[in-house]
Protein backbone atom coordinates (compact mmCIF):
# COMPACT_ATOMS: atom_id res chain seq x y z
CA UNK A 1 0.00 0.00 0.00
CA UNK A 2 1.53 3.36 -0.79
CA UNK A 3 1.18 5.76 1.72
CA UNK A 4 1.10 9.82 0.60
CA UNK A 5 3.28 12.30 1.79
CA UNK A 6 1.59 14.14 4.62
CA UNK A 7 0.18 17.84 3.00
CA UNK A 8 0.87 20.95 4.83
CA UNK A 9 -2.54 21.97 6.50
CA UNK A 10 -1.52 25.65 6.33
CA UNK A 11 -1.36 26.05 1.97
CA UNK A 12 -2.86 22.29 1.48
CA UNK A 13 0.03 21.13 -1.39
CA UNK A 14 -0.29 24.60 -3.18
CA UNK A 15 2.65 26.08 -1.71
CA UNK A 16 0.71 29.48 -1.37
CA UNK A 17 -0.92 30.59 2.12
CA UNK A 18 -3.25 33.62 2.54
CA UNK A 19 -2.55 36.65 4.83
CA UNK A 20 -4.97 38.91 6.16
CA UNK A 21 -3.98 42.36 7.34
CA UNK A 22 -7.35 44.06 8.18
CA UNK A 23 -9.07 44.39 5.18
CA UNK A 24 -5.99 43.80 2.78
CA UNK A 25 -5.81 40.29 1.92
CA UNK A 26 -2.66 38.61 0.27
CA UNK A 27 -1.14 35.52 -0.43
CA UNK A 28 2.84 34.48 0.25
CA UNK A 29 4.80 31.69 -0.24
CA UNK A 30 3.71 29.20 2.58
CA UNK A 31 6.93 27.96 4.98
CA UNK A 32 6.87 24.75 4.09
CA UNK A 33 7.85 25.53 0.73
CA UNK A 34 10.78 27.81 2.31
CA UNK A 35 11.93 25.16 4.57
CA UNK A 36 12.08 23.09 1.93
CA UNK A 37 14.00 24.85 -0.26
CA UNK A 38 16.19 25.63 2.71
CA UNK A 39 16.86 22.07 2.71
CA UNK A 40 17.62 21.41 -0.74
CA UNK A 41 20.22 24.58 -1.31
CA UNK A 42 22.17 22.81 2.22
CA UNK A 43 22.43 19.69 0.19
CA UNK A 44 23.79 21.44 -2.59
CA UNK A 45 26.22 23.45 -0.93
CA UNK A 46 28.19 20.26 -0.69
CA UNK A 47 29.61 20.76 2.87
CA UNK A 48 31.38 18.20 4.12
CA UNK A 49 30.08 16.30 6.92
CA UNK A 50 33.19 16.78 9.44
CA UNK A 51 31.68 20.82 9.00
CA UNK A 52 28.24 20.42 9.08
CA UNK A 53 28.22 21.37 12.73
CA UNK A 54 29.59 24.51 12.20
CA UNK A 55 28.01 27.24 12.40
CA UNK A 56 28.53 31.19 13.25
CA UNK A 57 26.50 30.44 16.72
CA UNK A 58 29.18 28.05 17.99
CA UNK A 59 32.53 29.42 16.75
CA UNK A 60 34.26 30.34 20.08
CA UNK A 61 35.60 33.30 20.15
CA UNK A 62 35.92 33.72 23.96
CA UNK A 63 38.12 32.70 26.94
CA UNK A 64 41.70 31.75 25.49
CA UNK A 65 40.20 32.38 21.77
CA UNK A 66 39.43 36.23 22.31
CA UNK A 67 41.29 37.55 19.69
CA UNK A 68 39.20 35.22 17.48
CA UNK A 69 36.53 37.43 18.13
CA UNK A 70 37.26 40.68 15.31
CA UNK A 71 37.07 37.78 13.39
CA UNK A 72 33.80 36.48 13.92
CA UNK A 73 32.13 40.25 14.16
CA UNK A 74 33.46 40.52 10.24
CA UNK A 75 31.55 37.42 9.71
CA UNK A 76 28.35 38.27 11.04
CA UNK A 77 28.89 41.75 9.57
CA UNK A 78 29.14 39.86 6.19
CA UNK A 79 26.24 38.52 6.47
CA UNK A 80 23.99 41.24 7.39
CA UNK A 81 25.56 43.68 4.38
CA UNK A 82 25.27 40.85 1.81
CA UNK A 83 24.04 41.26 -0.79
CA UNK A 84 24.21 44.68 -0.51
CA UNK A 85 27.88 44.65 -0.50
CA UNK A 86 29.14 40.94 -2.10
CA UNK A 87 32.53 41.77 -1.50
CA UNK A 88 34.46 38.37 -0.80
CA UNK A 89 36.28 37.38 1.83
CA UNK A 90 39.95 36.08 2.26
CA UNK A 91 40.54 34.26 5.77
CA UNK A 92 44.10 33.62 6.69
CA UNK A 93 45.86 32.08 9.50
CA UNK A 94 47.82 29.12 10.78
CA UNK A 95 46.22 25.32 10.44
CA UNK A 96 43.60 24.92 13.36
CA UNK A 97 42.38 28.47 13.99
CA UNK A 98 38.76 28.02 12.53
CA UNK A 99 38.51 29.64 9.20
CA UNK A 100 36.88 26.71 7.66
CA UNK A 101 34.56 26.87 10.40
CA UNK A 102 34.03 30.72 10.18
CA UNK A 103 33.33 30.24 6.28
CA UNK A 104 30.98 27.19 6.61
CA UNK A 105 29.16 29.30 9.44
CA UNK A 106 28.36 32.21 6.85
CA UNK A 107 27.20 30.14 4.11
CA UNK A 108 24.83 28.42 5.90
CA UNK A 109 23.21 31.76 7.22
CA UNK A 110 23.09 32.84 3.97
CA UNK A 111 21.63 29.47 2.86
CA UNK A 112 18.54 29.39 6.04
CA UNK A 113 18.50 33.36 6.54
CA UNK A 114 18.43 34.79 2.89
CA UNK A 115 17.93 31.96 0.31
CA UNK A 116 21.40 32.20 -1.20
CA UNK A 117 23.03 29.75 -3.29
CA UNK A 118 25.93 28.57 -1.87
CA UNK A 119 28.78 26.06 -2.82
CA UNK A 120 31.49 24.63 -0.77
CA UNK A 121 34.68 23.13 -2.56
CA UNK A 122 38.09 22.10 -1.10
CA UNK A 123 40.71 23.64 -3.23
CA UNK A 124 42.40 19.85 -3.42
CA UNK A 125 39.73 18.05 -4.23
CA UNK A 126 38.15 20.22 -6.79
CA UNK A 127 41.43 20.58 -8.66
CA UNK A 128 41.39 16.55 -8.66
CA UNK A 129 38.05 16.23 -10.12
CA UNK A 130 38.97 18.64 -13.02
CA UNK A 131 42.12 16.45 -13.50
CA UNK A 132 39.61 13.35 -13.17
CA UNK A 133 37.67 14.77 -16.01
CA UNK A 134 40.35 14.32 -18.46
CA UNK A 135 40.47 10.72 -18.28
CA UNK A 136 38.01 9.18 -21.31
CA UNK A 137 36.59 6.79 -18.85
CA UNK A 138 34.85 9.38 -16.87
CA UNK A 139 31.90 10.56 -18.24
CA UNK A 140 31.90 14.19 -16.54
CA UNK A 141 34.09 16.74 -18.30
CA UNK A 142 35.89 19.87 -17.37
CA UNK A 143 33.21 22.25 -17.89
CA UNK A 144 30.46 19.62 -15.93
CA UNK A 145 33.08 20.20 -13.11
CA UNK A 146 33.63 24.05 -13.20
CA UNK A 147 30.28 25.01 -14.30
CA UNK A 148 28.66 25.19 -10.87
CA UNK A 149 32.01 26.37 -9.55
CA UNK A 150 31.42 29.70 -12.05
CA UNK A 151 27.62 29.84 -11.45
CA UNK A 152 27.14 29.57 -7.82
CA UNK A 153 26.03 32.92 -6.01
CA UNK A 154 28.68 32.42 -3.18
CA UNK A 155 31.77 29.92 -3.29
CA UNK A 156 33.69 28.57 -0.77
CA UNK A 157 36.95 27.65 -1.95
CA UNK A 158 39.10 26.09 1.61
CA UNK A 159 42.55 25.53 1.81
CA UNK A 160 43.63 27.71 -1.52
CA UNK A 161 47.56 27.07 -2.20
CA UNK A 162 47.53 23.49 -0.44
CA UNK A 163 48.34 21.73 -4.12
CA UNK A 164 51.74 22.65 -5.39
CA UNK A 165 52.03 24.83 -8.03
CA UNK A 166 52.05 24.20 -11.40
CA UNK A 167 51.64 26.38 -14.76
CA UNK A 168 48.13 23.70 -15.11
CA UNK A 169 47.19 24.88 -11.24
CA UNK A 170 48.18 28.40 -11.79
CA UNK A 171 45.82 28.56 -15.34
CA UNK A 172 43.34 26.56 -13.09
CA UNK A 173 42.85 28.65 -10.17
CA UNK A 174 43.40 32.14 -12.63
CA UNK A 175 40.41 30.46 -15.21
CA UNK A 176 37.66 30.17 -12.12
CA UNK A 177 38.97 33.68 -9.90
CA UNK A 178 39.33 35.31 -13.32
CA UNK A 179 35.66 34.12 -14.23
CA UNK A 180 33.87 34.81 -10.75
CA UNK A 181 35.42 38.05 -10.82
CA UNK A 182 34.24 38.98 -14.40
CA UNK A 183 30.47 37.75 -13.35
CA UNK A 184 30.78 39.92 -9.86
CA UNK A 185 29.88 36.69 -8.02
CA UNK A 186 31.13 36.38 -4.01
CA UNK A 187 34.15 33.88 -3.03
CA UNK A 188 35.02 33.07 0.41
CA UNK A 189 38.55 31.97 0.65
CA UNK A 190 40.39 30.25 3.14
CA UNK A 191 44.26 29.70 3.08
CA UNK A 192 47.31 28.47 5.73
CA UNK A 193 49.68 30.63 3.71
CA UNK A 194 51.02 34.53 4.44
CA UNK A 195 49.44 37.30 1.96
CA UNK A 196 52.90 38.13 0.94
CA UNK A 197 54.31 38.24 -2.39
CA UNK A 198 56.88 35.48 -3.68
CA UNK A 199 60.12 35.01 -2.20
CA UNK A 200 58.90 37.76 0.52
CA UNK A 201 59.17 35.60 3.56
CA UNK A 202 63.18 34.42 4.61
CA UNK A 203 63.34 32.02 7.58
CA UNK A 204 66.08 31.97 10.17
CA UNK A 205 69.32 32.49 8.47
CA UNK A 206 70.47 28.45 6.52
CA UNK A 207 66.52 27.49 7.30
CA UNK A 208 64.22 26.73 4.58
CA UNK A 209 61.87 29.86 3.58
CA UNK A 210 58.41 30.20 3.88
CA UNK A 211 56.48 29.98 1.38
CA UNK A 212 54.21 32.70 1.03
CA UNK A 213 50.60 32.79 -0.94
CA UNK A 214 52.26 34.75 -3.74
CA UNK A 215 54.25 31.70 -4.62
CA UNK A 216 51.64 29.31 -4.01
CA UNK A 217 48.92 31.25 -6.43
CA UNK A 218 50.94 33.86 -8.46
CA UNK A 219 51.25 37.31 -8.26
CA UNK A 220 48.62 38.03 -10.20
CA UNK A 221 45.98 36.09 -8.56
CA UNK A 222 46.79 37.06 -5.49
CA UNK A 223 45.91 40.69 -6.94
CA UNK A 224 42.65 39.38 -8.12
CA UNK A 225 42.51 38.31 -4.70
CA UNK A 226 42.78 42.00 -3.44
CA UNK A 227 40.56 43.30 -5.96
CA UNK A 228 37.65 40.33 -5.01
CA UNK A 229 38.00 39.99 -0.94
CA UNK A 230 38.20 41.77 1.79
CA UNK A 231 41.13 40.18 4.65
CA UNK A 232 40.26 38.78 7.85
CA UNK A 233 43.57 37.48 9.39
CA UNK A 234 42.95 35.12 12.09
CA UNK A 235 45.34 34.71 14.74
CA UNK A 236 44.97 32.15 17.70
CA UNK A 237 45.42 28.58 19.38
CA UNK A 238 45.12 25.27 16.91
CA UNK A 239 41.81 24.14 17.98
CA UNK A 240 42.11 20.43 16.69
CA UNK A 241 46.11 20.18 18.40
CA UNK A 242 44.09 21.59 21.89
CA UNK A 243 41.49 19.05 21.12
CA UNK A 244 43.26 15.86 20.88
CA UNK A 245 45.96 17.62 23.48
CA UNK A 246 42.74 17.24 26.07
CA UNK A 247 41.23 14.18 24.58
CA UNK A 248 44.31 12.65 26.19
CA UNK A 249 44.19 13.72 29.80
Amino acid sequence: MKVSAAVCPYCEGTGWKSVSNGSDRRVTRCDCRLQARTQALLAAARIPKRYEHCELSNFEFDGPHRALAPSRMAACKFVEEYPLDNTGLLLIGSIGVGKTHLAVGIIKELIVGKGIACLFYDYRELLKQIQNSYNDSVKATELDVLRPVFDTEVLVLDELGAVKPTEWVWDTVSLILNTRYNDNRTTIITTNFDDRPAGAVAGPRGAAREETLGDRIGERMRSRLHEMCRIIKMEGEDFRQKFRSASFR
